[in-house]
C-alpha cells in the first residue's frame, strides 16, 4: 500500500540523494489509512544553496547542448516515465489520496507536456529577415534564462512538475523543483528518470521544504525565474517577493469555477459532468466545477433530482482499490477546512441537500482515513462567503439564475477567473458566452476545460499573477529570452561615420 511505513525521503541534488541537515521533517500520510508512512526532510538555506550551485554549474554545458540532443533526452524521459506510469500512479495515489485511475491521468497529462517538449527544436527557432536595407540582415534567437525554480502543489504531484520542468529543461535551463512536502515520492522519482534519460547531473534538482525553502528560492540571486501553482494568497506572495528580487515570475492561484446550464442542455450529460468534475479527486482540483448555475428553476430542480441518486451511489474508499471513484482528502487539516466550509454554508442559509460530513469508510483498516462524502448545496447566493472562497473539496454549490445574462455575470464578477463551462445546444449562446465571460479558460459542453499541452493554461484576475501562462508556446516564451542580431558585412566601400539612428531608408 504505497511506500514503506518507515520511509524517509531525501532531496535530489546534483544527481545524488541528499539527506539534508536541517533536522526538520514533515510527515507523509497515507490518506486512506490516516497513518504516517514516511517523512519528508525540510530544506534549510544550505540545501537550497547547494541545489542552486549544482544547477548553476550544469547550466553552461546543458544550455550549449544542441537543441536536438536536448529533445532526444526528453524523448528518452518520455519513454522511461511512460513505462513507469503504473508505479508512479501507485506512489501518487498512496500519498495524495486520489484513486488509481485518476492518478494515472495525473501522470498522463504531465507526459503530454513532455511530448510537446520533445518538439522543442521547432519552438526554439528564431526569425530571419534578409536584406531589410542595403546589405543589412536581422535575425533573432531564443536563449535559455539560466537556473529556474518550479514550486508545485500537492494536488498534482506529477502533472504540474512536468508542466514546468519539461519545457524549462528542453529550452536549455536547469531547474530546482520544490514540490509539496505532502507527497514527495513522484517528483523525486521523476528526477531519477530524468537523470537516467541522459540529462546531466544538476539539470533537475529536487529540494523538499516549506516556507524556508520557498523564501530562499525567491531571494536567491542566481535564480532567474520562478513558476508557481498553489493558493491565491501564496501565489500573490510568490509573485510580489519574486518580482521584487528582479525575477521573472508566473504564479497561478485559486479558482471558483462555474458551470452554466442553459434550459436546452442535456440534463443527463450535465449530471454526468457534474459528478465527475465536482467530486473527482475529492474536489481537490483548481479546474474542478464546484458551482453549478442552472438558468431557471425547472433546470435547477432537474439537476438536483439527477444528482441525488448519483451522489448516493458514489464509490468512496481507499485510493488503490480499483472499484473506487473517489478517495480521501489529502490530510486531516484539509478535511477539517472543507468541513468548516460546509458548516459555514449552513450558517449562511444555503440549503444542504446532501451532507457528506459524516462519511466513514467501512473497509477494514481504513476507518481512520481522511474520507469525506460528497456534499450538495442549493440556493447559494453570491454574497455568501462559502461561495466567494475556494473550498477545494467534494462540495457542489448550486446558484440559481433567471437568465443567461445573470448566469454569465456570476463568473465574470467573481474574484477568481480560472475556468468556466457552459452546457447548451445553442451555438449562438455558447459562442457569446465564450467571447464575453471574464474568465481565462472556457469549456463548451466540457466540464473541466484544461487545455491540451500545445495550448496554454492560465486564469485571469486573482487566479493568476504574471503575464505568461503555463505550457504550450507561452511556456517556451516564459523560459527563454530573445536576442536580436542586426548584421551588415563590409563590402570594401567605406561611407564614413553616421551620427544618427539607422532607418530602413539607409
Amino acid at each position: 500500500m504505497g511506500i514503506n511505513m518507515t520511509a524517509v525521503h531525501t532531496h535530489f541534488i546534483a544527481g545524488n540523494k541528499v539527506e539534508g541537515s536541517s533536522g526538520k521533517f514533515h510527515d507523509v500520510f497515507n490518506p486512506s489509512t490516516g497513518e504516517v508512512q514516511g517523512k519528508t526532510p525540510l530544506a534549510s538555506a544550505v540545501e537550497v544553496n547547494d541545489a542552486v550551485a549544482a544547477a548553476k554549474a550544469a547550466f553552461p554545458g546543458w544550455s550549449q547542448t544542441s537543441v536536438v540532443r536536448r529533445a532526444r533526452v526528453m524523448f528518452k524521459f518520455l519513454e522511461l516515465a511512460t513505462a513507469d506510469k503504473d508505479n508512479l500512479a501507485r506512489l501518487l495515489a498512496s500519498e495524495h489520496g486520489k484513486v488509481f485511475e485518476d492518478a494515472k491521468g495525473d501522470v498522463q497529462r504531465g507526459l503530454e507536456v513532455i511530448e510537446f517538449a520533445c518538439g522543442i527544436p521547432h519552438f526554439m527557432k528564431g526569425e530571419y529577415s534578409n536584406g531589410v536595407a542595403s546589405g543589412l540582415d536581422v535575425y533573432s534567437m531564443r536563449k535559455p534564462l539560466g537556473v529556474v525554480a518550479c514550486i508545485t502543489p500537492f494536488n498534482f504531484p506529477a502533472m504540474i512538475p512536468m508542466w514546468m520542468f519539461g519545457i524549462a529543461i528542453a529550452c536549455g535551463n536547469t531547474v530546482i523543483l520544490k514540490p509539496s512536502e505532502k507527497d514527495p515520492s513522484v517528483p523525486l522519482r521523476l528526477a531519477e528518470l530524468m537523470l537516467e534519460a541522459g540529462a546531466p547531473a544538476g539539470v533537475l534538482n529536487v529540494v523538499n521544504g516549506d516556507k524556508v525553502a520557498v523564501d530562499a528560492l525567491l531571494d536567491h540571486a542566481d535564480i532567474e525565474a520562478v513558476s508557481f501553482v498553489g493558493s491565491t494568497a501564496i501565489a500573490h506572495y510568490v509573485y510580489a517577493r519574486g518580482t521584487q528580487a528582479g525575477k521573472r515570475v508566473q504564479a497561478m492561484g485559486g479558482a471558483k469555477n462555474h458551470m452554466i446550464v442553459m434550459p436546452d442542455a442535456d440534463i443527463d450529460l450535465v449530471v454526468d459532468s457534474l459528478i465527475g468534475s465536482a467530486y473527482g479527486s475529492a474536489g481537490e482540483r483548481c479546474m474542478a466545477n464546484p458551482v453549478a448555475v442552472p438558468v431557471g428553476d425547472k433546470v435547477a430542480d432537474a439537476i438536483i433530482e439527477g444528482l441525488k441518486p448519483r451522489i448516493a451511489e458514489l464509490k468512496i474508499g481507499p485510493s488503490l482499490d480499483p472499484a473506487m471513484e473517489m478517495g480521501p482528502l489529502v490530510s486531516a487539516e484539509h478535511h477539517a477546512k472543507v468541513k468548516s466550509y460546509i458548516d459555514m454554508g449552513e450558517r449562511e442559509g444555503a440549503e444542504l441537500i446532501v451532507d457528506g460530513r459524516g462519511y466513514r469508510c467501512q473497509t477494514q483498516g481504513y476507518e481512520k482515513g481522511f474520507f469525506m462524502g460528497a456534499s450538495l448545496f442549493d440556493k447559494v447566493t453570491a454574497d455568501m462567503q462559502s461561495y466567494q472562497d475556494e473550498i477545494f473539496g467534494p462540495v457542489l454549490q448550486i446558484v440559481r439564475a433567471n437568465s443567461f445574462e445573470e448566469a454569465m455575470e456570476l463568473p465574470s464578477k467573481h474574484r477568481y477567473g480560472n475556468g468556466t463551462s457552459i452546457f447548451t445546444r445553442d451555438g449562438d449562446a455558447a459562442r457569446e458566452y465564450a467571447d464575453r465571460v471574464e474568465v481565462g479558460m472556457v469549456g463548451i459542453n466540457v466540464p473541466i476545460p484544461v487545455p491540451v499541452a500545445f495550448h496554454t493554461f492560465g486564469g485571469w484576475k486573482q487566479s493568476a499573477f504574471g503575464d505568461t501562462n503555463q505550457h504550450g508556446t507561452a511556456g517556451v516564451n516564459f523560459y527563454t529570452k530573445t536576442k536580436t542580431v542586426t548584421s551588415r558585412w563590409p563590402t570594401g566601400v567605406r561611407a564614413g561615420a553616421d551620427f544618427f539612428i539607422p532607418t530602413l531608408n539607409d
